[in-house]
């Protein structure tokens, strides 16, 4: 591991310590929760939408967990505002890993998706796509 994977340890550790975005948002138009069963993560995503009814103006969780799966919600909280929901929902966990930008095992991975998630499904609720008492299990 170099120089640069210890940034991005660095700023996982960061994001873990000081959540950006954290608490529940007021009049959110959307509104979901996730868990990691396997190792107790529990996230839950909020996203404001714009005008428009596509764009995300703003967003906040809150959780409990690991580092990885907090640390990916708040980095997450930043990476969404100001896209569409489609955009959101074709992220894969590629783009969780290349964000977080370091090597998982694959239970980290689990932890590290877990927000992506919740916000896809959050959304796919919202656009009629999934039943509405649906938690997601990652």
């Amino acid at each position: 591991m170099g120089i640069g994977s210890d940034m991005y340890r660095q700023q996982i550790l960061d994001h873990y310590k000081n959540p950006r975005n954290y608490g529940e948002l007021e009049d959110a138009d959307i509104e979901h929760v996730g868990e990691n069963p396997m190792c107790g993560d529990t996230i839950k995503m909020f996203l404001q939408l714009a005008d428009d009814g596509d764009t995300i103006e703003r967003v906040s969780f809150i959780g409990d967990g690991c580092a990885i799966s907090q640390a990916s919600a708040s980095m997450l909280s930043e990476e969404l505002r100001g896209e569409s929901l489609e955009a959101v929902r074709e992220m894969d966990r590629d783009d969780i890993i290349d964000m977080l930008g370091v090597d998982l095992s694959p239970m980290r991975i689990k932890c590290a998706v877990l927000a992506e998630k919740v916000a896809q499904d959050g959304i796919a609720i919202h656009q009629g796509d999934a039943e509405i008492d649906e938690t997601t299990t990652e």
